[in-house]
């Protein structure tokens, strides 16, 4: 696999207008199997194409239970630069829920060892609103993560997707369905706790401290160009075109040993498009972009969306401050309801 990862990079090293490297992530899955030296060996074959920024972010997302001392101490030698730790909870009962594989301790030890090999710029992931929780739970949760001194978290309201263990339970009874109305209070009791603590809460899941923000991933939010790399990798030119690797890896290895890329493309249509910045900008502080939206749209777009957006101004739904559309932050938790009530369908 790591072969045909090293050929798709070369295959595709001219896909991005610019060759310098701001960010790169090691995410999907569970990269942190890979050994140190394969790490190296993919960041070298970057550097083969690519120059990297004198400030690139590289993040590395890994799991408490792979992060072990060597592992740890290995990787403080490389490029890494950042950690994205699935760590989820600090409560065994809220993991075992999740059937995570680590406990609540070593969801700690791991962010501390990460701590003292040097990797201070850490994102946990949390998630609340979990049956085996509770607001009080909740708050010591994020009151660990202060006294960690965790500089980013990216939270995540728990949901129960078809044909899962936890759906099972739920419907046999064994464990509570998640409630709206708590997940609500804890999300907005975070949003408040976090920014009283110092942490920006630049994107409805996304909470950083000034100067942790995570660079990849805003670029995504900012409609950015990127290139994904490897299985079911998707990538985006910042226009109108998107591909996606087949999943398959016998396949994909196949097509790129016959020097073919193992990836399907689509042109978004005008109406994809503004979807699309209209769910993905509504999500964030910045918000959307009038001034973008009158420079890509035809004007039956920006009269459907003037004539859209009009009652939820009148409602304080929405704002408009230096031109740009925002939905206040009192109403995030709803964000993605208000994003799709202005699609065009």
């Amino acid at each position: 696999m790591l072969l045909a990862i090293k050929k798709e990079i070369g295959l595709r090293n001219n896909e991005l207008d610019n060759e310098i490297l701001k960010s790169i992530y090691f995410g999907g899955g569970t990269p942190s199997v890979l050994s140190v030296d394969e790490i190296k060996s993919l960041l070298d074959e970057f550097q083969k194409y690519f120059s990297f920024d004198e400030n690139i972010e590289i993040t590395l997302e890994a799991n408490p239970d792979d992060l072990n001392k060597n592992f740890v101490r290995e990787l403080s030698q490389t490029e890494i630069n950042r950690l994205s730790i699935g760590t989820q909870s600090f409560f065994d009962e809220d993991l075992k829920l999740m059937n995570r594989a680590h406990n609540a301790s070593e969801a700690e030890s791991s962010i501390k060892r990460a701590q003292d090999f040097g990797l201070e710029n850490i994102s946990i992931d949390l998630i609340y609103g979990s049956p085996t929780s509770n607001l009080e739970i909740w708050k010591q949760n994020l009151n660990k993560t202060i006294e960690l001194h965790v500089p980013h978290v990216s939270s995540y309201a728990l949901t129960v997707e078809p044909k899962t263990a936890l759906e099972r339970w739920i419907e046999n009874g064994k464990v509570a369905s998640p409630e709206e109305t708590e997940q609500n209070q804890e999300f907005y009791y975070m949003s408040d706790f976090l920014r009283n603590h110092g942490f920006d809460h630049y994107e409805i899941s996304n909470f950083g401290k000034p100067g942790f923000h995570s660079r990849h991933n805003s670029a995504y939010w900012k409609s950015q160009p990127y290139l994904g790399i490897g299985p079911s990798a998707h990538s985006y030119n910042g226009h109108l075109e998107r591909s996606w690797n087949i999943a398959n890896n016998s396949i994909y290895i196949k097509n790129l040993n016959q020097n073919t890329l193992p990836k399907e493309t689509e042109i978004l249509s005008e109406k994809d498009r503004f979807n699309e910045m209209m769910m993905i900008g509504l999500r964030t502080i910045w918000g959307v972009d009038l001034n973008k939206v009158h420079q890509i749209f035809s004007s039956e777009i920006i009269d459907y969306l003037n004539q859209e957006i009009k009652s939820k101004l009148e409602s304080r739904i929405l704002k408009i401050e230096n031109n740009y559309i925002k939905i206040p932050e009192k109403h995030w938790f709803l964000a993605d309801g208000i994003a799709s009530d202005l699609f065009i369908v």
